[in-house]
């Protein structure tokens, strides 16, 4: 098996010359994206089309940092705010609205454990699946393997070691699901302060 099968198939394996021109390529869109105008809102959807490949409506506030791009897969309406960064040697797929907040770090990678196997240069990926409806907080870093139901929220300052269900506010180090979401949340804003009339108005039009 060459590296990219052995990478795919989430084995063991060396970023050899063949991942290394794969990673200038990711690299090179990479520098377009993070020193583009800012303002140039258009310009940064394309650059971003561009390095995830299909995508609907994906915005990723620069800077943001990858490893390939091809591995990332995201839905309708994706957005990623500052400093996002996703590790993707492994298939990271996302679903459609999901919003991550700053410093979200996704990581695919991981490295042996005992020193001698670790410095030969073997590392490996673990996928990670983010559902539909997925708020993630600030300053979250997911780990390997990872699976993320639908309609979930994070909190700003997880470490999501372990899967996290369908429906649920989940936070912490490690994180760990607080409570359910349920119908009663429906118009909650900012702890027990609720959605204004005339917003919670425009909502119900949109529904």
């Amino acid at each position: 098996m060459t590296n990219r099968e052995r990478m795919d198939a989430q084995m063991a394996y060396i970023a050899d010359e063949g991942l290394l021109k794969e990673q200038q390529i990711c690299r090179r869109k990479l520098q377009k994206l993070n020193f583009m105008d800012r303002s140039d809102f258009d310009g940064i959807k394309m650059a971003v089309k561009d390095l995830l490949g299909a995508s609907d409506g994906a915005f990723i506030n620069p800077p943001f940092y990858c490893d390939y791009g091809t591995n990332i897969e995201v839905g309708k309406n994706f957005f990623a705010n500052y400093n996002c960064t996703i590790l993707d040697v492994a298939k990271v797929r996302v679903g459609d609205n999901c919003q991550m907040a700053p410093n979200v770090a996704v990581y695919t990678a991981g490295h042996p454990i005992h020193p001698a196997a670790r410095n030969s240069g073997y590392e490996y990926g673990k996928e990670v699946v983010i559902g539909d409806n997925v708020w993630i907080g600030g300053n979250t870093v997911i780990c390997p393997g990872v699976h993320i139901g639908d309609n979930v929220v994070v909190g700003a300052g997880s470490v999501v070691t372990k899967d996290i269900p369908d429906w649920s506010i989940a936070a912490g180090n490690p994180c760990r699901v607080i409570r359910m979401i349920t119908d009663e949340d429906r118009r909650k804003l900012f702890r027990d302060e609720e959605i204004d009339d005339e917003a919670w108005g425009e909502i119900l039009n949109m529904l």
